[in-house]
């Protein structure tokens, strides 16, 4: 047996004699229960055992028809009665007479009718005996369920379910724009969100790294390339050649263009064309695209110079790429690209296609007509009339690869709504190959744009740029309070931290199809729901730890029946949900979905530290009442985490808290 299993166990004992106590003889066994990692499991089906005889449903209905709550003025837990499917009997009558013959129960109080609704209210004493001691055992655990992520829930030695989320994939050299700050968030929050629940997560970075544009960069390289540069900044500085050196191109093409044009006149007038003739072809022959183009070929044909040089630039990159990926909490597993799907896979995708006539000539081009099954999927193009392929046709050697290397039951495309077409096209090609089975595990999770993404030193280029404007304009708010500035050990970290903050929680402020204006201002505020909110929440609950001088070890002896306000029930009825949040959450796949829970439960903290207050309390109320906190600061911590935030201890703002 290993560790691991063995704490499970004991913890599944220390739980079994803690109901026990509660008048509860054994804990529950139903299908979907998980009581070792869900407290409300056990209060759902203590409901289905006293509902049963009264309802005359199905257990198994019961139990999956008992619903949570987001409002808890709604209850702690309701039922929909017409969920019960019960032929013959209205669902208000069922309701009324279920409310009339509940029996007196150890757990909740006298169920309330709401028309066809009836709402359960958890007792205090018995919810607080039950959920502290759940809380302050499962840390860091508590709320998520590894059960999820197993192949089979009743034999674990089959393993866990493998998943790739692909997400952020920048394009090496060009900015890090909107849509890759969207990306990168979202997908760094769903490998946090199936890392929690128990699935063996491969985080991917699909990075545009191949083309004749890369011929371009290097080119540009050896014109305006400084090593210096490139090792202290390789993204920006790769930026800055490519961009000089693709003005030169597009002053190239014009050029030929004007030249042409002025040929054309003079053969209108019978006048000598030979040396504008000379000169077009001077540039076709010897300019910027054409030294791009040989250039790409000699990375093609494996010519160790050229690969050699576009290794570096990508290396390069992609270690800068890491550093600013640690601030936020992400590490990729596989730094794929564009550069990395081998040639026989595109061949033999481009060949399946071919051979069980998906694709068709048309024009000179390959095109798989997907009309047939949808207008709204059109003609794909996968490949152009000069033989070149195209994203197409790399994205489903990509897929097939995938599946062989990693074997997955699910992946991710993080990527933005602009690309829905793409994506539907890319399953339904891959399933019309023969397939299914492949398109079927692979899912496109979108997002909206970005509007108006710059800071107060202009249009912002790269991440870099972004977080650094925000952490400086963060510093700027800590400032405003220098006697706490004073107290903040590394003033510099800490206000990077609560910019990174600010900027991704007003990303997952609103469901991901929604676009949002990029406002510095707004996210950078600690009034309103904001990413600095959150942090001040949770510094203020490490503030007590600090100030209550406790020893966490005392909090096991805490007199809980002394959490009689209703400040105090409602917070715990809150850090009740946590679980059920998250279980919810797998099926929205939205942040939101955790942060409005958040910032309800950081609502109910700030309402309740008059009425709570630790420091000065009589000692045994001083302690449950910090137990209560200990937990919320853990569930605080936990969903922060999950969001991919990093919890700050001490905060520095004019607001700050007397105690």
């Amino acid at each position: 047996m290993n560790c691991a299993s063995a704490n499970h166990d004991q913890w599944v004992e220390e739980l079994t004699s803690n109901i026990k106590k509660l008048g509860i003889p054994d804990l529950p066994n139903f299908p979907n229960c998980y009581p070792a990692f869900n407290p409300v499991d056990i209060y759902r089906a203590h409901l289905t055992e006293y509902l049963a005889p009264i309802s005359g449903a199905e257990i198994n209905v019961i139990y999956n028809a008992i619903q949570w709550t987001t409002t808890l003025d709604k209850g702690d837990l309701i039922l929909p009665v017409p969920a019960l499917r019960l032929k013959g009997k209205k669902p208000d009558e069922t309701a009324k007479s279920i409310v009339e013959q509940f029996p007196e129960s150890p757990l909740v109080k006298k169920p309330e009718l709401d028309k066809t609704f009836v709402k359960f209210f958890f007792k205090p004493e018995p919810l607080a005996q039950l959920l502290v001691p759940f809380i302050l055992k499962k840390g860091i655990e508590y709320g998520f369920n590894p059960l999820n992520g197993l192949r089979d829930v009743s034999d674990p030695s089959k393993g866990r379910k493998k998943m790739i989320v692909e997400f952020s994939s920048p394009n090496i050299a060009k900015p890090f724009h909107a849509g890759h700050l969207r990306s990168t968030i979202i997908g760094g929050f769903l490998a946090h969100l199936y890392t929690g629940a128990g699935w063996d997560v491969v985080t991917m970075n699909y990075l545009g790294d191949w083309g004749k544009q890369y011929g371009l960069l290097a080119v540009g390289f050896q014109n305006f390339g400084d090593e210096d540069a490139l090792l202290q900044n390789p993204i920006g500085h790769l930026y800055d050649v490519y961009v000089k050196i693709n003005a030169i191109q597009r002053e190239e093409e014009y050029k030929v263009k004007r030249l042409r044009e002025e040929a054309k006149e003079l053969q209108a007038k019978n006048e000598n064309v030979v040396e504008k003739e000379a000169q077009i072809q001077d540039i076709l022959d010897n300019g910027i695209d054409e030294q791009a183009r040989k250039y790409f070929k000699r990375m093609v044909d494996g010519d160790q110079e050229a690969v050699n040089t576009w290794k570096r630039f990508r290396n390069l990159s992609i270690d800068k790429y890491k550093q600013t990926y640690a601030r936020l909490n992400i590490q990729f597993d596989d730094y794929s690209g564009e550069s990395q799907v081998k040639e026989e896979s595109m061949q033999d995708a481009a060949k399946t296609l071919a051979d069980q006539k998906v694709s068709e000539e048309s024009e000179g081009a390959v095109v798989v007509d997907l009309t047939k099954h949808s207008k709204k999927l059109g003609k794909a193009l996968v490949k152009k009339r000069d033989g070149t392929s195209l994203y197409l046709t790399r994205d489903i050697g990509a897929i097939t690869e995938r599946d062989e290397k990693y074997h997955f039951d699910r992946m991710i495309y993080v990527v933005a709504s602009q690309q829905d077409l793409h994506l539907a096209q890319l399953f339904k090609i891959v399933e019309m190959m023969g397939r299914k089975d492949l398109a079927d595990r692979c899912q496109h999770i979108n997002f909206g744009m970005v509007l108006g993404m710059s800071t107060r030193k202009g249009t912002a280029r790269f991440l870099d740029d972004i977080l650094r404007d925000v952490g400086e304009k963060m510093h700027d708010v800590m400032k405003t309070n220098q006697a706490k500035y004073e107290q903040v050990e590394d003033p510099g970290k800490t206000s990077d931290t609560l910019g990174i903050s600010a900027v991704m929680v007003q990303d997952m402020t609103g469901k991901r199809i929604n676009n949002y204006d990029f406002d510095m201002d707004r996210m950078c505020s600690f009034e309103g729901d904001t990413g600095p909110y959150l942090q001040y929440a949770h510094a203020r609950l490490c503030s007590i730890t600090r100030k209550a001088d406790l020893d966490p070890a005392e909090l096991t002896s805490a007199n809980l029946g002394l959490l009689t306000e209703p400040h105090a029930i409602d917070l715990l009825r809150s850090l009740a949900q946590w679980p059920d949040v998250f279980q919810n959450t797998l099926k929205t796949l939205e942040p939101v979905t955790v942060l409005t829970y958040l910032f309800k439960m950081s609502h109910a903290l700030s309402s309740s530290y008059d009425h709570l207050q630790v420091v000065g309390s009589e000692p045994e109320l001083k302690k449950a009442r910090f137990a209560l906190y200990t937990c919320a600061r853990q569930v605080l911590n936990n969903g922060m985490r999950l969001l991919g935030l990093t919890p700050v201890e001490r905060y520095v703002l004019e607001r700050m808290h007397k105690g």
